[in-house]
């Protein structure tokens, strides 16, 4: 028979391990189930992002086709806990508003909103690609050019704009 003591023990845990779920949801408030899953998977370290889909995202980016770049890293990295794969979805906002007369204010927005949850991820600053083929090498960096390219100032007039270069 089992004992009354140990029935309780196991109500009081099953009820603080619900109560503990209750407070870390209301503490990170995941929109989606995935970020759920992802989010527990990654506080007992088995959050792994989809490589295949890393690798899509990466030729699509390079491709310069920034839609189906953005899709294949979300698809990689549901749960949005990989500062790398927000790294690169803030990159192609960045690289997909930037044209050389005027930035898409809309993109940009979209871009900055991403970098700054990057940066919250990359907490400690590890985050530096060696890609070659981008100039921004860090989530740090991609943040600050989206709000450059988001402010009013008098260079905004400057006809030598046009010379300048995407990073």
């Amino acid at each position: 028979m089992v004992r009354e003591d140990a029935v309780r023990a196991a109500g009081l845990a099953g009820a603080l391990m619900y109560a503990a779920l209750i407070v870390w949801i209301y503490a990170r408030q995941p929109q989606t189930f995935a970020q759920v899953r992802g989010g527990v998977a990654a506080s007992i370290g088995a959050y792994r992002v989809d490589q295949q889909a890393f690798s899509d995202g990466l030729a699509h980016f390079h491709a310069d086709r920034f839609a189906d770049a953005r899709a294949a890293f979300r698809r990689a990295d549901p749960a949005e806990r990989d500062a790398l794969a927000q790294f690169y979805i803030a990159y192609s906002y960045y690289r997909e508003g930037w044209h050389r007369l005027y930035r898409d204010d809309t993109l940009y927005k979209e871009g900055l909103k991403v970098a700054d949850h990057a940066v919250a991820l990359d907490e400690a600053g590890r985050v530096r690609v060696d890609d070659l083929r981008v100039q921004l090498r860090t989530p740090r960096e991609l943040k600050a050019e989206l709000e450059a390219g988001l402010r009013r100032d008098a260079s905004d007039f400057n006809p030598l704009r046009v010379f300048d270069t995407r990073k």
